[in-house]
């Protein structure tokens, strides 16, 4: 896909544009070669202020100027129509999620969602590119019905969970028992006080370990007709909140159906590759799984930024300390939870379908 200096890029929105996902949307389609933010929208109390005034900003470096005088408008189908915009971004809290984007892809908007709102529709993919591009034809048939469509990205910690798994999957996968240490921007800026997380870990997020174990299934599922069949393995997740700022770890013993040695897993691993990478998307890593032979990696802190080139940064998912147990396979995976794990996931997303043709491309 050439894009040159006299192409227009598709115009795009970021609905709840103020949170911490929001602002990550805002900060990874600033210099976007494809997409260009067209229109920002908030809750009603912000709307109709400037983006800059109303915006808490939790990233380093500067608001994009672009942005930062934009009027926030509310997440309706009137307002984004009039401001051009065929995609819609998604960072709505899930309570107000559900009907919204239904209404926007009843007007025939893309929407590619990070709220749980629409994920387990059976005509809704929830899409890691790398493990299961071939869903993204359910949003052909959600076309037809609607003339938009609602594309759905996993839970942040799901995402490091599928993309080892989707790797380890030729080996044939029997169960997997995922504990993750999932870090504090997971409850968004103003979701946990620092007296309660401080020098502490608290071992419940509500609803986390049922959406691990029920989105992992579905994403490495069987696509039929017109919905997934889920993977047939079994699931079992704990969850826990650590004092850590971003970047979920998950520690994960898969039990595969034969013996397969440390050194083919970590080969496997690192072999992995996936349609994002054949295609040269331009938010997809070079390298989706980075293997550590380092004893102590990965860390959030070294690590969750993991992923090349630098637009891809934050999209690679690291994964260490590869043992063996008999058929069981331990290792840790580490995924940063605002990048790959939600607005990036969104935008890799958002260019497959441009790839895929289900998002037309504009004309000069």
């Amino acid at each position: 896909m050439s894009h040159h200096a006299n192409h227009q890029k598709i115009r795009v929105a970021v609905l709840g544009a103020t949170g911490l996902v929001g602002q990550r949307f805002v900060a990874l389609l600033a210099d976007h070669p494809w997409f260009e933010i067209a229109a920002l929208t908030a809750s009603a109390r912000s709307a109709g202020k400037a983006y800059g005034a109303a915006v808490d900003w939790a990233l380093d470096g500067e608001i994009p100027v672009p942005t930062a005088g934009m009027p926030l408008l509310r997440a309706a189908a009137r307002p984004l129509a009039e401001a051009g915009v065929r995609v819609a971004f998604s960072a709505l809290p899930a309570a107000v999620a559900g009907p919204v984007e239904a209404g926007l892809r009843d007007a025939g908007l893309a929407v590619f969602s990070n709220a749980s709102a629409h994920r387990m529709d059976p005509d809704v993919p929830i899409l890691v590119p790398e493990a299961n591009a071939a869903h993204l034809e359910l949003a052909r048939g959600q076309r037809a019905r609607h003339g938009g469509f609602i594309v759905a990205n996993s839970n942040c910690t799901t995402a490091g969970l599928v993309l080892p798994l989707a790797a380890l999957a030729p080996f044939g996968i029997g169960s997997v028992v995922a504990t993750s240490f999932q870090a504090i921007s997971g409850a968004g800026r103003r979701g946990l006080a620092a007296y309660d997380i401080a020098g502490n870990v608290v071992p419940f997020i509500r609803d986390e370990e049922d959406k691990l174990e029920r989105e992992s299934r579905k994403i490495l599922g069987r696509l039929s007709e017109d919905a997934v069949e889920p993977a047939p393995f079994a699931v079992y997740a704990s969850c826990a909140r650590v004092p850590v700022r971003d970047g979920h770890l998950l520690s994960l013993a898969v039990e595969l159906d034969r013996t397969v040695e440390e050194e083919q897993a970590r080969a496997a691993l690192a072999a992995f590759r996936g349609i994002p990478q054949e295609q040269d998307l331009p938010s997809a890593p070079s390298v989706p799984l980075v293997v550590r032979t380092e004893q102590n990696r990965p860390q959030p802190l070294a690590d969750a930024e993991a992923g090349s080139p630098a637009r891809a940064r934050g999209m690679a998912v690291t994964v260490g300390r590869v043992r063996r147990s008999g058929r069981i396979l331990n290792v840790f995976a580490l995924v940063h939870n605002t990048i790959r794990g939600a607005a990036g996931a969104s935008v890799l997303n958002a260019e497959l379908a441009v790839r895929y043709g289900l998002i037309e491309e504009p004309h000069p």
